[in-house]
């Protein structure tokens, strides 16, 4: 299949099994790139290799499959394109667009907290942009390990969000690579965006603040820019964002009260405006339903199934 400019991708974590509000989201990805006949990829992120585990990886492509999605070519792991990373890394440091960092979390926190001109709140302002080479020298001789951020110059970025509409923000300087070594979310996501020709990000809104730092980025290295929908969450019964403390929400707990991967597909599609409420319904006919202007754009609360109950 040739690109296109809806090409998508889901694009999970493997620290944990998906939940109801991540199932939603990749169904919303899938409806966005096969309603224009485009290609739907899979990637797996995989680079913190303390959080993410093998079985959660196995767990959450069956559970895609169960909900009756598909995608195209091989999945695409980030563990496996390190040198791609690094490659772009080093395009940026020769480009004298990268500096050190040794600020602590703790530190990043304090200076983020304090009032800066031009920078939004909380963003980073550039502490460790300025220190001399024995600055430097003195940092890692106390065991500082630095983590490599960019030289954002507080560029404006503005772009227009399929869902959300005109948005911009200021870039602060934002970690390229982390202080273990680990490529950073931002320069990963924006590399493998591009190597895999992604016409069309769609994900949770979550991360629509942080889109001008990857739109920069894109920029910054010549690489294609993806247009974007970012979706609203799926939020717990309390008003907070959907988690595993809010009860059944994974596809296995579910099972286990009695909700087959067919119900959960109805109850997900019900909240989009694809389905009546316990209406059965196949992905074709989802696929023939959906309007991707017509995506709603508030965020869905999830009643946990209990144990004997059932979705409410």
């Amino acid at each position: 299949m040739a690109h296109s400019t809806y090409d998508g991708r889901f694009a999970p974590s493997p620290s944990g099994p998906l939940h109801a509000g991540n199932l939603r989201t990749a169904l919303l990805a899938w409806l966005f790139a096969r309603h224009a006949g485009a290609r739907f990829a899979l990637r797996i992120e995989d680079l913190d290799r303390v959080a993410t585990r093998p079985e959660h990886e196995r767990s959450q492509l069956r559970d895609l499959a169960a909900l009756g999605l598909d995608w195209d070519g091989p999945v695409v792991r980030q563990s496996e394109r390190l040198d791609r990373y690094r490659d772009a890394i080093g395009e940026l440091a020769g480009l004298g667009l990268t500096y050190p960092c040794y600020c602590t979390r703790r530190e990043v926190l304090e200076a983020a907290a304090a009032p800066h001109e031009h920078l939004p709140e909380g963003a980073y302002p550039g502490t460790c942009r300025g220190l001399s080479s024995r600055q430097r020298a003195e940092r890692e001789a106390a065991g500082r390990s630095p983590s490599l951020r960019l030289r954002a110059e507080a560029a404006m970025v503005s772009f227009v969000d399929r869902v959300h509409g005109p948005f911009e923000g200021i870039v602060d300087d934002f970690v390229i690579r982390r202080g273990d070594g680990t490529p950073a979310y931002n320069l990963a996501v924006v590399v493998d965006d591009a190597e895999q020709g992604i016409g069309e990000v769609v994900r949770g809104d979550d991360l629509l603040a942080g889109t001008p730092r990857q739109l920069h980025l894109a920029r910054l290295l010549g690489l294609p820019e993806p247009s974007y929908a970012h979706v609203p969450l799926v939020l717990g019964p309390d008003g907070e964002r959907l988690a595993k403390r809010h009860g059944a929400v994974t596809l296995e707990d579910l099972a286990a009260a009695g909700v087959t991967p067919e119900a959960v597909r109805s109850l997900l599609a019900a909240s989009l405006g694809l389905a009546e409420p316990e209406e059965p319904v196949t992905m074709a006919e989802l696929l023939a339903r959906f309007d991707p202007s017509a995506v709603p754009t508030t965020a869905w609360v999830f009643e946990a199934c209990q144990a004997g109950g059932h979705e409410r």
